[in-house]
Protein backbone atom coordinates (compact mmCIF):
# COMPACT_ATOMS: atom_id res chain seq x y z
CA UNK A 1 0.00 0.00 0.00
CA UNK A 2 1.48 3.35 -0.68
CA UNK A 3 1.74 5.90 1.66
CA UNK A 4 -0.46 8.16 -0.22
CA UNK A 5 -2.97 6.10 0.20
CA UNK A 6 -2.44 5.85 4.51
CA UNK A 7 -2.21 9.89 4.56
CA UNK A 8 -5.61 10.38 2.71
CA UNK A 9 -7.96 9.23 5.79
CA UNK A 10 -5.86 11.79 8.10
CA UNK A 11 -6.42 14.60 5.25
CA UNK A 12 -10.36 13.87 4.82
CA UNK A 13 -10.39 13.88 8.84
CA UNK A 14 -8.53 16.90 8.82
CA UNK A 15 -10.93 18.32 6.19
CA UNK A 16 -13.88 16.98 7.57
CA UNK A 17 -13.02 18.81 10.89
CA UNK A 18 -12.37 22.05 9.62
CA UNK A 19 -15.26 22.30 7.06
CA UNK A 20 -17.84 23.85 9.46
CA UNK A 21 -15.48 25.66 11.53
CA UNK A 22 -15.48 29.31 12.83
CA UNK A 23 -12.05 29.42 14.04
CA UNK A 24 -9.37 27.35 13.78
CA UNK A 25 -6.32 28.09 15.90
CA UNK A 26 -2.51 26.86 15.46
CA UNK A 27 -0.37 26.25 18.35
CA UNK A 28 3.06 25.09 20.02
CA UNK A 29 2.97 22.90 22.52
CA UNK A 30 6.49 22.23 22.76
CA UNK A 31 7.36 22.02 26.57
CA UNK A 32 4.64 21.27 28.09
CA UNK A 33 4.16 18.28 30.66
CA UNK A 34 1.77 15.53 30.05
CA UNK A 35 -0.54 16.96 32.84
CA UNK A 36 -0.49 20.50 31.45
CA UNK A 37 -1.06 19.06 28.12
CA UNK A 38 -4.06 16.86 30.06
CA UNK A 39 -6.04 19.82 31.99
CA UNK A 40 -5.77 22.01 28.59
CA UNK A 41 -7.20 19.55 26.56
CA UNK A 42 -9.69 19.36 29.57
CA UNK A 43 -10.35 22.67 29.61
CA UNK A 44 -10.90 23.04 25.49
CA UNK A 45 -13.69 20.26 25.38
CA UNK A 46 -15.46 21.69 28.21
CA UNK A 47 -15.44 25.00 25.79
CA UNK A 48 -16.77 22.72 22.96
CA UNK A 49 -13.40 22.89 21.06
CA UNK A 50 -11.27 20.01 18.92
CA UNK A 51 -7.94 19.73 19.93
CA UNK A 52 -5.01 17.60 17.93
CA UNK A 53 -1.97 17.35 16.59
CA UNK A 54 -1.66 16.51 12.97
CA UNK A 55 1.40 16.48 10.92
CA UNK A 56 2.00 19.90 9.08
CA UNK A 57 2.23 18.47 5.49
CA UNK A 58 -1.25 16.80 6.12
CA UNK A 59 -2.35 20.24 7.62
CA UNK A 60 -1.26 21.87 4.52
CA UNK A 61 -3.22 19.78 1.66
CA UNK A 62 -6.84 19.85 3.63
CA UNK A 63 -6.76 23.19 4.42
CA UNK A 64 -5.59 24.24 0.50
CA UNK A 65 -8.55 26.45 -1.31
CA UNK A 66 -10.15 26.72 2.17
CA UNK A 67 -10.58 29.58 4.35
CA UNK A 68 -7.59 28.57 6.06
CA UNK A 69 -4.87 28.39 3.37
CA UNK A 70 -3.35 31.14 5.20
CA UNK A 71 -2.08 29.18 8.11
CA UNK A 72 0.24 27.32 5.90
CA UNK A 73 2.36 29.65 6.38
CA UNK A 74 3.16 29.27 10.29
CA UNK A 75 3.23 25.52 9.57
CA UNK A 76 6.57 24.91 11.30
CA UNK A 77 7.72 22.60 13.54
CA UNK A 78 5.42 20.56 16.38
CA UNK A 79 1.78 21.82 15.92
CA UNK A 80 -1.51 21.54 17.95
CA UNK A 81 -4.33 22.78 15.95
CA UNK A 82 -7.37 24.03 18.38
CA UNK A 83 -10.96 23.89 16.06
CA UNK A 84 -14.34 25.56 16.98
CA UNK A 85 -18.05 24.93 15.13
CA UNK A 86 -19.21 26.59 17.77
CA UNK A 87 -17.56 29.80 19.58
CA UNK A 88 -15.14 31.72 17.09
CA UNK A 89 -13.43 33.18 20.02
CA UNK A 90 -13.06 30.07 22.33
CA UNK A 91 -9.89 28.63 21.26
CA UNK A 92 -8.07 32.17 21.51
CA UNK A 93 -9.64 32.28 25.17
CA UNK A 94 -8.97 29.40 26.68
CA UNK A 95 -5.70 28.56 24.63
CA UNK A 96 -4.32 32.20 26.01
CA UNK A 97 -5.96 31.91 29.62
CA UNK A 98 -4.41 28.52 29.67
CA UNK A 99 -0.60 30.13 28.86
CA UNK A 100 -0.83 32.59 31.40
CA UNK A 101 -0.07 29.77 33.72
CA UNK A 102 2.03 27.40 30.78
CA UNK A 103 4.19 30.15 29.26
CA UNK A 104 5.38 27.44 26.96
CA UNK A 105 2.58 26.68 25.25
CA UNK A 106 2.46 29.89 22.68
CA UNK A 107 -0.59 30.35 20.38
CA UNK A 108 1.27 31.01 16.51
CA UNK A 109 -2.05 32.32 14.57
CA UNK A 110 -5.44 31.38 13.60
CA UNK A 111 -8.16 32.00 11.48
CA UNK A 112 -11.56 33.37 12.84
CA UNK A 113 -14.41 34.04 10.60
CA UNK A 114 -12.33 33.36 7.39
CA UNK A 115 -9.58 36.13 8.65
CA UNK A 116 -6.22 35.68 9.34
CA UNK A 117 -4.64 36.88 12.48
CA UNK A 118 -0.85 36.49 13.87
CA UNK A 119 0.35 35.35 17.16
CA UNK A 120 -0.70 39.33 18.63
CA UNK A 121 -4.00 39.30 16.41
CA UNK A 122 -4.65 36.14 18.94
CA UNK A 123 -4.49 38.05 21.75
CA UNK A 124 -6.90 40.24 20.76
CA UNK A 125 -9.37 37.85 19.62
CA UNK A 126 -8.35 36.48 23.19
CA UNK A 127 -9.44 39.62 24.94
CA UNK A 128 -13.12 39.41 23.14
CA UNK A 129 -15.73 37.66 25.16
CA UNK A 130 -18.04 35.00 24.60
CA UNK A 131 -21.52 35.31 22.92
CA UNK A 132 -23.21 34.19 26.12
CA UNK A 133 -21.03 37.05 28.11
CA UNK A 134 -22.11 39.47 25.90
CA UNK A 135 -25.82 38.70 25.45
CA UNK A 136 -26.22 38.86 29.14
CA UNK A 137 -24.44 42.18 29.02
CA UNK A 138 -26.56 43.88 26.81
CA UNK A 139 -29.52 42.39 28.38
CA UNK A 140 -28.18 44.05 31.31
CA UNK A 141 -28.29 47.31 29.97
CA UNK A 142 -31.76 47.21 28.33
CA UNK A 143 -32.76 45.79 32.21
CA UNK A 144 -31.19 48.98 34.09
CA UNK A 145 -33.35 51.83 32.53
CA UNK A 146 -36.56 49.83 33.60
CA UNK A 147 -35.66 48.61 36.65
CA UNK A 148 -34.53 52.52 37.79
CA UNK A 149 -37.89 53.52 36.33
CA UNK A 150 -40.00 50.27 38.57
CA UNK A 151 -38.12 51.67 41.14
CA UNK A 152 -39.10 55.51 41.02
CA UNK A 153 -42.34 54.87 40.76
CA UNK A 154 -42.52 52.28 43.47
CA UNK A 155 -41.12 55.19 45.73
CA UNK A 156 -43.55 57.69 44.69
CA UNK A 157 -46.53 55.14 45.47
CA UNK A 158 -44.78 54.12 48.92
CA UNK A 159 -44.57 57.85 49.61
CA UNK A 160 -48.31 58.54 48.51
CA UNK A 161 -47.02 60.46 46.20
CA UNK A 162 -48.80 59.15 43.23
CA UNK A 163 -51.85 61.65 43.08
CA UNK A 164 -49.74 64.78 43.68
CA UNK A 165 -47.56 63.45 41.26
CA UNK A 166 -50.17 62.93 38.65
CA UNK A 167 -51.67 66.41 39.64
CA UNK A 168 -48.01 68.30 38.78
CA UNK A 169 -47.95 66.67 35.64
CA UNK A 170 -50.95 67.30 34.11
CA UNK A 171 -50.32 71.44 34.27
CA UNK A 172 -47.41 70.34 32.60
CA UNK A 173 -49.04 67.92 29.92
CA UNK A 174 -51.71 70.90 29.34
CA UNK A 175 -48.69 73.31 28.49
CA UNK A 176 -47.23 70.93 25.88
CA UNK A 177 -50.47 70.30 24.57
CA UNK A 178 -51.05 73.58 23.51
CA UNK A 179 -50.81 74.71 19.96
CA UNK A 180 -48.35 77.20 19.22
CA UNK A 181 -48.95 80.52 17.92
CA UNK A 182 -48.96 80.49 14.44
CA UNK A 183 -47.22 82.53 11.87
CA UNK A 184 -49.11 84.40 9.48
CA UNK A 185 -49.42 82.61 6.28
CA UNK A 186 -48.26 84.76 3.00
CA UNK A 187 -50.12 85.40 0.74
CA UNK A 188 -49.54 84.66 -2.46
CA UNK A 189 -48.11 87.89 -5.25
CA UNK A 190 -50.30 87.90 -8.22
Amino acid sequence: MAKVELKQPVVQEISETIKDAQSVVVVDYRGLTVAEDTQLRKQLREAGVSYKVYKNTLVSRAVEGTQFESLRDVLEGPNAFAVSTEDATAPARVLAEFAKKAPNLEIKAGVVEGTFYDANGMKMIASVPSREVLLSKLLGSLQSPITNLARVLNQIAEKGGAADAAVEAAPAEAEAEAPAEEAPAETPAE
